[in-house]
């Protein structure tokens, strides 16, 4: 295996498990939740899925830069030179970044204290806000996944 490709499968395979068990999140496992568990079931499970799936997230957070770079420095000369798709991509990273660092240090915790209080109102309320951030951060990583995958030249 050459250093190149190395380096991408380091970077696709960390951007399919984030982007996809978002979709999976997203678009299966929440809508069966709603139509098979109640609440307080419901409100239970989320933040067990969300300590599983962001363990893999925390991998994803550290190894896409490190690949990126890896992918940068063995393609273009600097950065100045690379195309501008590469630089949207580092820019969506961050905006995705940012997103998973609120839910997962401002809204998940809420989501906890509320199951711990069996608070289920509060609980909902804070399910609510992090399935909005998901849903976006969701499609953050379909766009940056289609550019990725495009490859377009502005």
């Amino acid at each position: 295996m050459t250093p190149y490709a190395l380096a991408y499968t380091l970077h696709v395979l960390p951007a399919l498990i984030w982007v996809g068990g978002m979709f999976f999140a997203w678009m299966i496992l929440r809508p069966a939740t709603v139509s098979e568990l109640d609440t307080p079931a419901r409100l239970k499970l989320w933040p067990e899925v969300f300590r599983r799936f962001f363990q893999w997230v925390w991998v994803a957070v550290v190894v896409l830069p490190l690949s990126g770079i890896g992918l940068l420095h063995l393609r273009f000369p600097s950065l100045e030179s690379a195309p501008a798709y590469v630089h949207i991509m580092m820019g969506l990273y961050l905006v995705m970044l940012a997103l998973f660092l609120r839910v997962q240090l401002l809204q998940l915790p809420q989501l906890r204290r509320a199951v711990e209080l069996r608070d289920w109102p509060a609980g909902g309320a804070a399910l609510g806000r992090i399935r909005r951030l998901v849903g976006f951060n969701l499609l953050t990583g379909l766009s940056l996944v289609a550019i990725a995958a495009a490859r377009p030249t502005f």
